[in-house]
Formats: C-alpha cells, sequence, structure tokens
C-alpha cells in the first residue's frame, strides 16, 4: 500500500505543471466552444501571459548563447560544434521539405481555392543587400532588444561570448556576469511559466471561440494533407532521429521528455517562446549545456522542419490557385531552396512567416495581390502545427548534435554518472 502510494505520489511530482497545464487547455477548449466569440473577454489573460515570456525571452538568450560560448575551455569546440549543428539543421529542414513534396505529388492539390481579401502589411521594398544587411544586424544596441531583429541579437550574444572567452583572465568578472545572469533569467522563466495553464488556456478560449470554424472549407484539402504527413513525420522521424541519437534509450528519453515543449508550441504558436521548456527538456534529456544552450536558442529562429513543410504547402496552394504545374522539376528544386531561406528569415513569432511568404510569390512571379492572400491563410491555419515541428525538431537536433560531437554511448554515460 505504501508503495502503491509512493508511486502515485512521485507520478503527480513528475506530471504535475503537465497535467496543470493539460487541464488549462482543455478548460479553455471546451469555454472557446461554449462560448464562441465571448471568450474575448479572457483573452487579456493569455496576452499578459505571453507578454511576459516574450519580455523574458530576449535576455534569456543573450545570457544563454553569451555564457555558453565564454565558458568554453577552447574556441576550437565551438568552431566544430558550430560545423555540425548547420549540418544537422540544414539536413533535417531538406528531409521535411523533400517528404512534403512527395505527399503534395501522392495526393495533388487542384481544388479551386477561394481567394480571400485580407488587409495586408504595408511592406517596403529594399534590395536583396539592405534585406540582408537588416536581417544580420540592427542599427543600434537597443534594436537588437526587439524581437523583430532575433538574429542580429543572437549573433551579437555569440560576438560577445567571443569576447569574453578571448579576454583572458581580466574578463573573468563579465563571465561571472554572464553565468549569474543566465541562472537568474532561467528562474525568471521558471516563474513566469507557473502561470502557463491560465495563460495557455485563456489564448487556447480564444483561438477555438474565434478561428475553430475556418479550419473547414475551401481550404480543407491542403490542410489536411498538411497535418496528416507533418504528424506522419512527427511520429515517423522524431523517433528515427532520437533512435539514431541514442538508440532505444534515446526514443525512450525524447518522448518522455517533449510533452511540455510541444504543448508549449501549440498553445503559444511560437518557437521562441518554446525556447524555455525546449531548454528544460533538453536538461532532462542530459544533454550537456553548453550544446543545449547552442542549439535550442539558435535553432528557434533558423531551424524550421515545420515552416519548410508549410512553406512548400503554401507554394503548391498558389500554383493550384493559378492552374499552373508543380511537378516540374526546375520548380520543386527551387521550391526546396525557398524552404531553407524560409527557414532562416521566418521570424519565430506567431504568424511571423510573411517575408517567406512574398519571397516564394516573387520567385515565381505571382501576382502579390492575389496570391498573398492565400498564402497568409494557409500560413496560418497551419502555424500549429508548424511550430510544433520547430519546437520539437530543436529539441531532438540537439540529441543529433551530442551524438555526433559527444560519441555513440553519450546518452549511457550522462545517465550512469
Amino acid at each position: 500500500m505504501n508503495l502503491k502510494n509512493t508511486q502515485s505520489g512521485s507520478f503527480l511530482k513528475n506530471y504535475k505543471s503537465i497535467l496543470l497545464l493539460l487541464g488549462g487547455i482543455l478548460v479553455g477548449s471546451i469555454l472557446g466552444l461554449v462560448f464562441g466569440k465571448g471568450v474575448e473577454v479572457i483573452k487579456p489573460l493569455g496576452d499578459i501571459f505571453l507578454n511576459l515570456l516574450f519580455t523574458a525571452i530576449i535576455p534569456l538568450i543573450f545570457f544563454t548563447i553569451s555564457s555558453s560560448i565564454a565558458s568554453l575551455e577552447k574556441s576550437e569546440k565551438l568552431g566544430r560544434l558550430f560545423v555540425i549543428v548547420i549540418g544537422v539543421f540544414l539536413s533535417t529542414v531538406l528531409i521535411s521539405a523533400i517528404l512534403m513534396i512527395i505527399g503534395v505529388l501522392l495526393f495533388p492539390i487542384q481544388q479551386d481555392i477561394i481567394i480571400s481579401k485580407i488587409p495586408l502589411e504595408s511592406i517596403q521594398a529594399s534590395s536583396a543587400g539592405s534585406q540582408i544587411t537588416q536581417l544580420l544586424t540592427a542599427n543600434d544596441f537597443f534594436e537588437l532588444l526587439s524581437r523583430k531583429n532575433m538574429l542580429a541579437l543572437i549573433i551579437f550574444s555569440f560576438l560577445i561570448g567571443f569576447a569574453s572567452l578571448h579576454s583572458g583572465e581580466k574578463g573573468k568578472d563579465f563571465r561571472r556576469f554572464l553565468n549569474s545572469g543566465n541562472e537568474v533569467m532561467k528562474q525568471l522563466l521558471h516563474m513566469i511559466m507557473k502561470t502557463a495553464p491560465i495563460g495557455l488556456g485563456a489564448y487556447f478560449a480564444y483561438q477555438v471561440g474565434i478561428f475553430g470554424p475556418q479550419l473547414f472549407g475551401a481550404y480543407a484539402k491542403p490542410l489536411g494533407l498538411y497535418y496528416a504527413v507533418c504528424a506522419f513525420y512527427f511520429v515517423v522521424f522524431f523517433s528515427l532521429y532520437a533512435f539514431i541519437a541514442g538508440g532505444r534509450k534515446g526514443l525512450n528519453v525524447f518522448w518522455k521528455n517533449n510533452i511540455t515543449p510541444s504543448l508549449t508550441a501549440l498553445g503559444t504558436c511560437s518557437s521562441i517562446a518554446t525556447i524555455p521548456a525546449n531548454l528544460e527538456g533538453a536538461e532532462h534529456m542530459n544533454i550537456p549545456s553548453h550544446i543545449r544552450n547552442v542549439v535550442i536558442p539558435l535553432g528557434a529562429p533558423l531551424h524550421k522542419d515545420g515552416s519548410s513543410m508549410s512553406s512548400i504547402i503554401k507554394i503548391a496552394v498558389v500554383f493550384a490557385m493559378f492552374g499552373k504545374d508543380f511537378t516540374d522539376p526546375y520548380t520543386l528544386l527551387t521550391a526546396i531552396g525557398i524552404t531553407v531561406i524560409v527557414s532562416v528569415v521566418e521570424g519565430g513569432i506567431p504568424n511571423g512567416g510573411y517575408i517567406g511568404e512574398i519571397l516564394a510569390i516573387t520567385v515565381y512571379g505571382f501576382p502579390m495581390e492575389q496570391a498573398l492572400p492565400a498564402a497568409m491563410i494557409v500560413g496560418t491555419l497551419v502555424d500549429p502545427m508548424a511550430t510544433l515541428l520547430n519546437a520539437n525538431g530543436d529539441l531532438v537536433s540537439a540529441m543529433l548534435v551530442t551524438r555526433i560531437a559527444e560519441g555513440k554511448k553519450w546518452l549511457s554515460v550522462k545517465i550512469a554518472a
């Protein structure tokens, strides 16, 4: 009897946060279905939670990346780690894109798509060089503190880490500051995440109440295809990646610790907002800190398996709208190239993929005023699943990077230690 009570207590202790999160989401979904647009009254609860989360993300990324690099014993380790990370990121993005292309070829999208008139954001045209400059850098220091300049912030954090690493004894106090700041930010995010059941519950209530019915209609076939292929990729390929990274132990460790990151990704539709949950999950997976603190913050804005697949489905939808052949080899190769770029330029924030959509439409020469609304609708409706794959892709990529960097028995050694 005592053993059963102990096991029950241990289960509740280990899964308390997950059960609370599921409970909040379930209650929110029911409220959304029952009251519809009436749930807008509780939407501020979700907005407050997300705003707290987003404001904490900026310093978290700075401290995690810069402190991780500054703490490395040798800079050569970092160079090798970057090569591995880039290789893993690029490989999974290409695999996901090719899988979605196969899905589109097997189940062609040939139906007429109703073009809804959606207010478009005012987009300023600029040269390719100017766009690259804006993507990689910011005009002033304070602009680094915006989610719009996430990639520039990451680059700046790397540079700070390098400078601290090469400053030797004179930079010891600054390195201590970075490590201390990293710990403080983790505790802050832990406090914020305690409000997640209420915040995500309110957010889910609003999503279900306002946007749920839009999942049916003219976009049913491409949405069904996207969700089916992504679900297959999520279960089969992520399991394969985890098995390659750590065998059966890796498979068990991944699926045991990706629940909270998955729910956070679905609830926020933001890869960046999932960083704290991913970091915690990676820690429970015994992924070394110098790897998880680089791979996961870097993966949020740069590595997007789900966005890669959504890019393919959006291109296929636009081609179907205008009666164009999507199966042409040049078209398919161009689509794969676009997905790689989109995986970098799309922001890791809700509905932040307009730049990637504009890029694809421009490359293929479709009329912007007709093609962009359809792409935006599809992009909005697939955003939850795309974010789920984006976030979990970072987690399983951290496992693959550890496998390559630390050796075949990395997980066994960590568990034994």
